[in-house]
């Protein structure tokens, strides 16, 4: 198996929670805190700090210290760029949902006069 492929299935996993990319994408804006960074998800801090060492461990983040905390900020900014690719894939998957599923319900709609 291509190495590449293991790295890039590892990256998936890690990305397979939305809290991550939502963290991913607030740290490609800038560099925050973990506080920070939990406050604008609307999660706890312990909770971003778990979702951070994911992301530290596969080597998508990393966190400066500063004073008594870390500041975090992406590791490779291209990350973005594959999220935002996927999310491109994905709008395109529930147009065409919707679109099958107008269809169906046209067909099973009777007809009124």
């Amino acid at each position: 198996m291509d190495p590449i492929y293991e790295l890039q299935a590892e990256i998936c996993r890690t990305l397979s929670h939305p809290v991550r990319i939502a963290l991913l994408h607030l740290l490609a804006d800038e560099p925050r805190e973990v506080g920070r960074l939990a406050e604008a998800v609307g999660i706890s801090q312990p909770n971003a700090s778990k979702h951070l060492a994911v992301m530290r461990s596969a080597g998508l983040v990393e966190a400066v210290r500063d004073g008594r905390g870390s500041i975090y900020r992406l590791t490779d900014p291209g990350v973005i760029g594959a999220c935002d690719v996927m999310a491109d894939v994905m709008r395109r998957r529930l147009a065409r949902l919707a679109q099958l599923s107008a269809a169906v319900e046209k067909r099973e709609t009777p007809a009124t006069t």
